[in-house]
């Protein structure tokens, strides 16, 4: 393995000469090398120049090209072997079998983008035939497909190294939908940005595509993540991050002259909705489930579930005595970065020192960036009155809200922000409890599930990993599945456009044989 700190622009690999990033060792806080150098704004001009020379050609690929093409990155992905999973481990201090299921969820993705291109959906092709006889007034042909909007800006996640990062969902999404990328690489993990981008880059070599199809940058700061989503090139941009840092690059997205969509995921804390017949049923058997969902990956889920609801009473006592015990049996688990555990520490703190805040457990302590698990409890009526509760402690913490009755649990509903997740464990006696909750659940989170706990995250055709702000910056959006593909693409509509000079994908005889909606009614073939 070896990593030599450069941006990779294009085809190109140099230097960045604006400040240095490194890669720390979370479970050691060691060093490591190399250094890698900061892009500066030139880089961004030319790595966006390059994207939007590549935009044409690229878009203009046979569908079977393109699913190559990402084939080909999850290839040379899986080639670089065991030299990924232990620089990973070593930026990150995630443990191996976590991080050799991501990069099979990396892989598998891409893939799975692959067949998308080759069925041929994602298009939405429609048909409305001409109708020059109808009365009073003749029907146009009309013909619709999507088409990719234009060069992507990509953010890396600092909690997923792989899956969302520089080859993560978004880059797939983007890829497949015929949008070339440039990726600004997460800082906390340097070294296996350089070694994905590498095999990106060998990709793209290996498929004979222009090299403006992908590119990715180092940013030793704010001024060149902020320069890439102003450059007027790029026309669309995905970001997985704080809510500060999400909002502040959508500002700048927003208040272009030619505003774009900008994707963010920023802050969800999934509550856990407890109803009665479930508690009564099976309280000290849901209770270690939670908890083993609270602290997977030391907590560091955008899914993870900081927030347990349900209705007072010795039901769920014994919940949150069970859970507490578990808690606190937990052990110190390593933090992805010194600032994630830093800032973790401080919202444990504000949890801990407020006076209507219960402390019911806390997890075994540990040296150096490690968490230290936390369970609090507090009365749905301070829970109300103060939004400083209701925020995301990005960690292994989470807060029981107790309710007095089902009129003030839908109230604390219906003050929650906006959530990817919102999870409910019932009995079949919850069910009208349930039903009467579900219309307001539907409009605060993007994925309702049963008897579980969000973390998890299937990779299908029906999941949505999106919400209601602040979870992400546009509700109607997901970063994961197959739908994700529809944020880089956009509806043209064709009216009376000569046959000869018709999208192969709309042509009359359907060479692709594509499911159309042909005039209302989908037709395959």
């Amino acid at each position: 393995m070896h990593l030599t700190g450069e941006l990779l622009i294009g085809g190109e690999s140099r230097m960045g000469t604006n400040g240095e990033i490194k890669g720390v060792n979370p479970a050691t806080g060691d060093t490591l090398e190399p250094a890698f150098g900061g892009a500066t704004k030139a880089d961004v001009e030319q790595a966006a120049a390059l994207a939007a020379e590549a935009f044409g050609p690229y878009r203009s690929l046979p569908y079977e090209t393109r699913a190559t093409f990402l084939e080909a990155i999850a290839e040379h992905i899986e080639a670089i072997g065991d030299d990924l999973i232990v620089r990973v481990m070593a930026e990150t201090g995630l443990p191996r079998p976590r991080l050799e299921g991501e990069r099979a969820r990396t892989t598998g993705q891409l893939r799975l983008f692959a067949s998308v291109l080759r069925d041929g959906g994602f298009l939405e092709a429609r048909i409305d035939p001409a109708m020059p006889d109808r009365k009073p007034l003749p029907r146009p042909d009309l013909r619709l497909r999507n088409v990719p909007l234009g060069p992507v800006a990509v953010f890396g996640a600092s909690n997923f190294p792989l899956a969302f990062s520089v080859a993560g969902g978004d880059t797939a999404s983007a890829l497949a939908a015929g949008c070339p990328v440039i990726v600004k690489a997460h800082p906390a993990h340097p070294g296996t940005s350089e070694l994905v981008g590498r095999a990106i880059q060998a990709a793209v070599a290996s498929v004979g595509l222009h090299p403006g199809v992908f590119s990715m940058i180092h940013d030793s700061g704010y001024e060149v993540s902020q320069a890439l989503v102003a450059d007027p090139r790029v026309k669309a941009a995905g970001f997985t991050g704080s809510r500060r840092g999400g909002l502040a690059l959508a500002a700048i997205a927003q208040g272009r002259p030619e505003p774009i969509p900008f994707y963010a995921e920023m802050s969800s804390i999934n509550p856990v909705i407890l109803l009665p017949a479930a508690l009564k049923a099976r309280a000290e058997k849901i209770a270690p489930d939670f908890v083993a969902a609270l602290t997977l990956g030391a907590g560091q889920f955008c899914t993870n579930p900081g927030l347990i609801l349900a209705i007072d009473g010795p039901e769920l006592d014994a919940f949150v005595t069970a859970a507490g015990q578990a808690v606190a049996a937990a052990p110190a688990s390593v933090m992805l970065t010194p600032g994630i555990c830093k800032a973790f520490a401080h919202g444990v703190a504000a949890l801990s020192e407020d006076p209507q805040v219960t402390t019911v457990a806390r997890g075994q302590t540990g040296q150096g960036h490690t968490g230290q698990a936390g369970l609090f409890s507090v009365a749905a009526s301070a829970f109300l009155a103060n939004p400083h509760l209701h925020e995301e402690v990005f960690g292994a913490a989470s807060l029981v809200v107790r309710c007095a009755d089902q009129a003030e649990l839908a109230k604390v509903i219906d003050a929650l922000e906006g959530q990817l997740t919102i999870a409910l464990h019932l009995e079949e006696a919850d069910h009208a409890i349930a039903g009467a909750l579900l219309p307001a659940l539907e409009l605060k989170a993007g994925r309702i599930l049963v008897n579980g706990f969000g973390t998890g995250v299937e990779v299908a055709h029906a999941m949505v990993h999106g919400g209601p702000f602040p979870a992400t910056s546009d509700a109607k959006a997901t970063s994961v599945g197959t739908l994700a593909i529809a944020r880089f693409l956009r509806p043209v509509s064709y009216q009376n456009l000569p046959e000869a000079l018709l999208p192969v994908e709309l042509k009359p005889e359907n060479p692709l044989g594509i499911a159309r909606r042909v005039d209302g009614k989908v037709k395959v073939g």
